[in-house]
This record gives structure tokens, sequence and C-alpha cells, in this order.
């Protein structure tokens, strides 16, 4: 089957984006009230442009952090000249982060809000020339001082640091205003792409693709096709390449702005996860024309997958798994958080990266977490074409939120934007509304540590279920035209009780904020496993860049900075001296804390590969760091593996073994064929090896024992097991 290389696409499009001018050079900025003006970065944040003339330093380096908390109390000013052409023609502004004035000529002409969406700026108005465009960037916490004041109650803020809890009322990263693995660095600015796009033609914003239904050797496939601009007296010719080898061309005439084209695909090739088949993909082109003139070329690509997310009473509780093209599917993977604290330092290179790493660590499924942004194009294309399936969160984490009509508003644009934007991607396979806020809400008495009356949490929690069981499922059914599943919040169980790992979906804690030992995680099991983990340093590497000679200690402030979980530092002594000792120096320290990371995910892998079945999902907590400091990841900022990425990427292989006892337990997803070659030492110390076959028909858990095969049973009694050598053969 013929492919294309991610890259070679993405030129492709790049080389034909239809009727745009960037506006990212010659940018200035300032603090509002001050007369002069720097040269600024565009895309970029203040906090960039600061530290690149010396105004504040490296953010993290020592505790500098902290040193810059003035710059989110201030308001921002972005300039640059704008020639206004001939032709009708708009600004559009992929991302501004987040409250925004935006001025022409010193005339208020459009204020944003959100910083999960676009805005476009209409320039009809406006004669051809030369204008003075101005954006207007205002501090949060001016902009929500008196909505907190007026709401009259404290909102949990989910680990928010500061006096004055603004993270529930702005539609920015969460992550942004502190975490229990990330500093406060509330940044601003024009974070994504802008540019100048003429609007006197059509063009074709994106083509979404749904699998209707797959039988007979064919796939029954509707494109929806969205349009921008002057649609009538339009008309698309669509060229496909059919694997193997077939062409066809075909011609629709365009008769609204959003128009559904069905096909059927014989023969189809499928999307599948990594380890149950190829992610093939389809690349296809449109052409728009107006009579015989093309005004638009539009390369695309698509998957042809079904998923089904399963939540059904059983035999032992609720069950929680997915189902790709009709086939049961192990998730194995992890929480994906944002790459930096300041997003636009991360490039196409680092997504790629990552997310290598990731499928090299034998991960199918990531999670875009909630508390930080929806992601940009790249990584759910890189996604697509790894095998990644795309557990992705809408931006909601850690809080109740001030739901108003304008509150409700906003969202609804958010959702509507985001998932028009990401619904042709075959990797996203569930929506889900929010981070552990059901769960906190029920579970973790806000209602007494807040002080809530009875009539404020029935506010509140009326406030939760128009967000989460109303508004957001209606918009995605609207929007989403391949009608995903949708859960309103993960989890859907709480760990506190062992009859909740019988149902649903499950974020584990009791090994780090319990204090539960290790082996706790073989008693644990859920039938979806969210969230579990267990912190450790930075590579030495990585982090003496950021600390200097005389503070690399844990005793140093600078080094106690870093720590953002409550009970972080003793807690990964606690379990170093347990199993490692005292470490005779730092450096040492960082290697054990890495060891116990190691043992905590190995164990924790291992038991829910091994209850297979039970648990359907094994998604550690986290795959990535957003700075350089301790947390769960097992790739540090520098994207340097840890210690602990060997124990995913073994834990997580898709023919999953282990010994314990002399008895090996064997993890069968597919019929297949098992080879085993065992080598023993015998008591003349001459080496013997016998290779051990069988065969399974079915999926499921499976042991030999040692001691009662056939072909060793006699052996064993006077002989040691030296080694073992696997080969799983597929049928």
């Amino acid at each position: 089957m013929t492919r294309f290389k991610l890259g070679t696409f993405l030129l492709l499009m790049s080389s034909i984006l239809w009727a745009q001018k960037p506006l990212h050079d010659n940018w200035q900025f300032r603090k509002h009230g001050e007369l002069n003006w720097q040269e600024a970065s565009v895309p970029g944040t203040v906090h960039q442009d600061l530290m690149r003339i010396d105004r504040i330093a490296n953010v993290f380096y020592e505790n500098n952090a902290d040193s810059c908390l003035w710059v989110e109390k201030e308001s921002w000013e972005y300039r640059r000249t704008l020639e206004i052409p001939v032709r009708p023609a708009r600004i559009v502004f992929e991302g501004l982060d987040t409250y925004a004035q935006i001025f022409i000529d010193d005339s208020l002409v459009m204020e944003t809000a959100n910083m999960f969406r676009s805005y476009y700026l209409n320039l009809e108005s406006f004669r051809a020339g030369t204008y003075d465009l101005k954006i207007r960037f205002i501090s949060p916490y001016s902009y929500h001082k008196k909505a907190v004041a007026d709401f009259g109650i404290s909102l949990p803020s989910g680990s928010e640091s500061g006096e004055l809890k603004v993270m529930p009322f702005s539609r920015k990263a969460a992550y942004h205003f502190g975490w229990d693995w990330a500093p406060r660095m509330v940044t601003c600015g024009i974070y994504r792409p802008v540019y100048l796009e003429f609007t006197d033609e059509a063009k074709i914003e994106r083509v979404n693709t749904t699998t209707h239904a797959l039988r007979n050797g064919a796939a029954f496939v509707g494109h929806q096709i969205i349009l921008n601009g002057r649609y009538k007296g339009l008309s698309i010719e669509w060229e496909g390449k059919e694997y193997p080898l077939s062409q066809w061309i075909g011609t629709e005439e365009v008769s609204a702005d959003e128009f559904v084209f069905n096909r059927k695909i014989s023969e189809p090739m499928l999307w599948w996860p990594r380890a149950y088949g190829e992610p093939n993909l389809y690349y296809d082109t449109l052409r728009l024309k107006r009579g015989d003139s093309i005004l638009q070329v539009f390369p695309f690509r698509f998957g042809l997958r079904q998923v089904e997310l399963v939540q059904e009473k059983d035999s032992i509780g609720t069950s929680f798994y997915f189902k790709i093209n009709g086939k049961r599917i192990f998730a194995r993977g992890a929480n994906y958080i944002p790459q930096d604290m300041l997003l636009p330092r991360v490039r196409n290179k680092d997504y790629r990266d990552l997310l290598k790493l990731a499928a090299d660590a034998n991960m199918n499924m990531l999670r875009v977490w909630g508390g930080g942004v929806y992601e940009k194009d790249i990584f759910y294309q890189v996604c697509d074409s790894l095998g990644i399936m795309v557990w992705q969160d809408f931006m909601f984490a850690g809080t109740m939120y001030p739901v108003s009509t304008e509150f409700k508003r906003e969202v609804q644009e958010e959702v509507a934007y985001n998932v028009r934007r990401l619904a042709g991607h075959p990797s996203i396979v569930v929506w889900c509304g929010n981070n552990e806020i059901d769960v906190a809400w029920h579970n973790w008495g806000w209602q007494k540590q807040y002080g809530y009356s009875r009539a404020d949490s029935t506010r509140l929690w009326q406030g939760y279920q128009e967000l989460f069981e109303s508004l957001i499922p209606k918009t995605l059914s609207f929007y989403d035209s391949d009608q995903r599943p949708y859960v309103a919040t993960s989890p859907l169980s709480n760990w506190g009780s062992p009859e909740n790992f019988k149902h649903g979906s499950m974020h584990y804690w009791g090994v780090w904020h319990g204090g539960d030992d290790f082996e706790d995680f073989e008693k644990n099991v859920g039938r979806f496993m969210v969230e579990y983990g267990f912190q450790s340093f930075p590579n030495h590497q990585t982090l003496r860049r950021y600390i200097q000679p005389a503070n690399y200690n844990l005793e140093s402030e600078a080094m106690q900075y870093r720590q953002k979980s409550y009970i972080g530092n003793q807690e990964i002594q606690r379990q170093t001296l347990k199993y490692y000792g005292e470490a005779r120096d730092f450096t040492q320290f960082i290697a054990h804390s890495q060891a116990v990371q190691y043992k905590a995910l190995d164990m924790a892998i291992e038991a829910h590969r091994l209850n297979m079945g039970h648990c359907m999902g094994s998604l550690m907590w986290q795959l990535n760091d957003c700075w350089p400091g301790p947390s769960w990841s097992i790739i540090d900022y520098q994207g340097k593996t840890k210690s602990s990425y060997a124990a995913v990427q073994k834990g997580f292989r898709p023919d999953f073994w282990t010994i314990k006892d002399k008895v090996i337990y064997l993890v069968i997803e597919e019929p297949k064929e098992v080879e085993i070659t065992l080598r023993f030492k015998l008591s003349d110390q001459s080496m013997r090896s016998i290779v051990v076959r069988r065969s399974y028909e079915t999926t499921g858990v499976y042991s030999l024992d040692l001691n009662a095969l056939a072909e060793t049973k006699n052996l064993i009694k006077e002989a040691g097991l030296r080694y073992i050598e696997m080969n799983f053969i597929n049928q």
C-alpha cells in the first residue's frame, strides 16, 4: 500500500494554504502605561519577550518563576502596522491568551475572553490602506477581581496558588495557575498563528470523515465538507485513491457551507490502534472550482474506523472498555500534559519526538488531560499516523465553575470550535467532560471545606449538570459527525471503596496520596485505570541546567521550590530509604527516585495486564513534563527518558508475560502460538534447553506451571531455571 510520510504531507498542505498572509513580523510590546516599545516575537508570550530583553531572568532557573509573578498582574500591549488590502479580508487569530482588546487606529473593534478558540476580525468596514493594529492583554487577575468578589463564595480552584483564585472564572489553561507538578506562570500573548485571510472567494476549511458502517467487505463513509465564504455557484471535484490501485473522480455541486458526501469504499484498509493492526490512512484531494477555474486544491487524510465505549453491567460490576472496528481493545498508555509552561516554545519536532517515544514504549492511547490545552493539529496528526488513540478531555479540571449565561455561551463556542477542528482525526476515540470534578464533589469534602450552604451546593451542582450533562453533550451531538462516545467526567468511581474497583473508570491514588505500599497496586485494580503513578526527579543532566551547584541538594530553597506536591519529597524519601537505603549524594538520590518509580510502575502495570478482562485499560500518570521539576513523568522536560520509561515499555509489550515462583503468566490478546525456550543449568554445570509450544485460540490470561509441565517436571527438580526466552507466533 502506498503511504506518504507525514512531513511530506504537511509540507504539501502548507504549500497550498488558501489566500493567507502571515502577520508574524514587526511586532512590538510594552507594559500598558509605559512609553517605550520593545521588539516582540509572535507567536509568543510576554514572558518570552521579557526574558529576551533581560527584564526577567530565565523563569525555570532556580526559583525565578516566583520573582516574575508581578507580570500576571499587569496588562500588556502588542502593536504593528496593518496593510488592509483592496480585496475583502479578515484577520484570523488562532490563539489569543486570553483577555484581549483589539484596536485599529485606537478604535476598539473586538474583545476576546477565551484562550481555547480562534477569533475572526472582519475588515470589510475599513478602506484599503495602512493602519495601526494594537492588542491589549488584560491581566486575568484584574479582569476577574470583581467577578470573584461578586460570586459570594469561594471555589475550589484545583491547585491554584495565589491569594485571588481566578482560575474557575477563566477560559485559560488551568495549569498556568499552578498545579502539583507545575509552578504558577499566568501567561498572555499571541500564542498561536495570526494571519490575514482574503474572503472574496470561498475555501474548504476542513473535511471530517465518519465511518457509518463496515459490512460485506465494504466501508460506508460520510465526508462532512466545511466551507467558508461565497459557496453559491461552486463545485467540488474529488480525486481519490482507493487501495490497492483503483482511482476515481467525482464532482459535487455546492449548495451550503456544510454538506456531506457519502461513498462506499470496497475492501477498505481500516485504521487500527498500535499492535492491533496498521493505522491505515487514506490520502484524497478536493478541487474547489467556480466554472472551469480552480480556486483551491485541498489534500486531506482520513482513517476508516468505528469506535464503541462499552459500559454495561456484567458479572463483576460495570465494564468500561473500547471496541475498535468491533474488536475489544486493551488500552495501554499515559496521561499527556502540555510540554511547556510557555506553549509557543514547543516545536513540531518536539511533538513528533515525544509521540515517537510514547509509541516506542508500546503505548496505544494518550489522554489529553483537562487542565491543559486542546493541542495543535500536529499532535493529532502524528497520533493518527502512529496508531495512538486519543482520550480527549475538555478543558475543565479540579474546580466547580461559575455557570452564568455568558459563561455557557463561551463554553459552547469553545466546544463547537474545537470539535469541528478535531473531529476529522481517527485517533480521537472519546470525549470527556472534565477531570476529577464529580469524584471531588462527592468524596473530597469540598462542601465542608468551603463552608457551602445547602443553597450554595444546589447552585454549584446544577451548574455542573448544565455544563457536563447538557450543554457539552448537546453541542457534541451537533458538531461531531463521527458521534464518538462521551463521558461526563473521569473517574467514574472513587478509589476509597473496594467495591468501586468493580465499576467504570478509576484514578487510583492510594499509592502516593493514600500512603499505600507498592504491593497494593495488585489489590486495587479497576475496570479501566485512567490515572496512577509515583513521582521521581528529572534526570541529573536536565536538573543541572537549572540549579546552581551550591543548591544542588534536597534541602536547598531552590530545590524545595521545585517540588509542588504537598507530600512530594518525603514520600520519595520514604520509598527510596525502604528499597535502596541512604543515598551517598544528591545524584544518587535522583537515581534512587527513578528506581522506585520504576518499581511502582512495574508492579502497577503488571497487575493491570494480569487482570485483563476485569481491567481493560492502563493509563499511567504522566507521560511528560512542562518544566524541569520532580513529577510523575517518565520523560523529563528536556525529552530525556527516566529509568522508569523502561518499566512502562516492558509492561506495555503487546505480548506480555511474566514469571512468578516458576509459573509463567501469559497475556493473550490475539489467538496465537507461543514458543518458550527454557534453559537449565544441570548439576554437572552443563546447560540444557527445552522448547515448550502452546497454542491459544481465545484471548485471556494463561499460566504455565513449570513444575507441572510434562517437558520440565522431572528436570526442574534437579536444576535451577537460568533463562527464559519467549517467542509469540501469530497464527
